[in-house]
């Protein structure tokens, strides 16, 4: 600032001068030192530099965000359980907690969680609303194999999300998950990016959830809090890709969603017929990856641990430690798994399954049949 001050004033003495030099001198040298005397002006001037156009793009990141928690929170809401238990000496007890999170997707009142958030049969649930209304859930439907659950409640006109497509994420697009942080903090928000897609992972979840294995889930850093289990991840439109499931043990900033896509099937079979209706194979398998083939000199696909009897792979000669390489035609591997080409399908659907039998590649036909209901 003192610098300043005084090149004002050493400017001030120069332009002083100038005017009585200008007097005596000719017209055309006047103009000469009145130019100068305008560069002089340049060289003290302030500064300019762009701070202001780094804060608006910070404003914009900043409403961006804010845009999408004001559009959906609506229709985030808390699942809170209430369980009964019995002392000899006290008497029963009733106790109610938040457990996890859950986000309407119909305004009749349908509601998508994790199964393992809701598989308590001794519980009874209900959802809680931004807006502090209380529903009792009804009834439960749960997909335990891809840890998805539908819940209804009787709720009328309600806000409800819009669904994303999975498919097309790309690594380092934004990310933010609402949901009940630690069961208690309602509507907590985080933001980060998309850390990596199609992952593969053995992981636990929040609030004690024994570890599962999950196939091709998104990866993010957006923190996934104890609680958060069954909220939505959603990009910068406020489109729901992700289902937050589970963070991973010993490490920070790594978290997990199931792709909305894979909801996408299982909840348009149950708005048709009222319940989750899921076409099904019939064989446990393990994915190779396209490294770990290369490694054992093995094609990248879906390599058969075992086939149930009386099934659709059974009956068309799938066989254990076949190889599954491509389902109708599309390559299977880390970004496409056999559950997740399966769930594409409908109940009756006929396929084609190219396969690997001791080098040998071969095609199977087959029709798919309804998932039984005790898997």
């Amino acid at each position: 600032m003192k610098t300043r001050t005084k090149n004002i004033a050493y400017f001030i003495a120069f332009v002083c001068v100038l005017l009585v030099i200008g007097v005596v001198l000719s017209p055309r040298k006047a103009t000469l030192l009145a130019g100068l005397s305008a560069r002089f002006a340049d060289l003290t001037a302030k500064p300019t530099y762009a701070p202001n156009l780094v804060t608006q793009e910070v404003v914009q990141e900043e409403s961006q965000v804010i845009a999408v928690v004001d559009k959906v929170s609506p229709a985030v809401v808390s699942i809170l359980v209430k369980t009964t238990s019995f002392d000899y000496f006290t008497g029963p007890t009733t106790d109610e907690s938040g457990i996890g999170t859950g986000f309407i997707v119909d305004k009749s009142g349908l509601i998508v969680t994790d199964s393992h958030v809701v598989d308590n049969e001794a519980g009874q649930y209900s959802v809680v609303l931004k807006d502090g209304t209380s529903y009792d859930v009804t009834k439960i439907h749960l997909d335990p194999q891809n840890d998805l659950a539908i819940l209804e409640i009787a709720g009328r006109e309600l806000p409800f999300v819009e669904l994303g497509d999975s498919d097309k994420l790309k690594v380092g697009q934004k990310a933010i998950a609402i949901g009940n942080a630690l069961g208690q903090f309602q509507n907590t928000v985080t933001v980060g990016v998309v850390s990596g897609i199609g992952r593969s992972i053995t992981a636990g979840g929040s609030l004690g959830m024994e570890a599962k294995a999950y196939e091709s889930v998104i990866q993010t850093d957006a923190a996934i809090n104890p609680g958060n289990s069954g909220g939505p991840l959603l990009n910068s439109a406020g489109q729901v890709i992700g289902i937050s499931v589970a963070t991973s043990r010993g490490a920070d900033n790594i978290s997990f969603a199931i792709p909305v896509n894979t909801l996408k099937p299982i909840l348009e079979s149950f708005l048709k017929e009222g319940r989750i209706i899921k076409p099904y194979l019939g064989v446990s398998y393990q994915m190779i990856s396209k490294e770990l083939g290369q490694l054992n000199r093995l094609p990248e696909g879906a390599y058969v641990l075992n086939v149930a009897k009386g099934t659709p792979a059974e009956k068309a000669g799938v066989q254990r430690s076949d190889i599954i390489t491509k389902f109708d035609g599309k390559q299977l591997g880390i970004k496409l798994s056999l559950a997740q080409a399966i769930a594409a399908k409908r109940v009756g659907d006929l396929v084609v399954l190219t396969i690997d039998r001791a080098g040998v590649t071969d095609e199977l036909k087959l029709t798919l049949a309804e998932m039984p209901q005790d898997l």
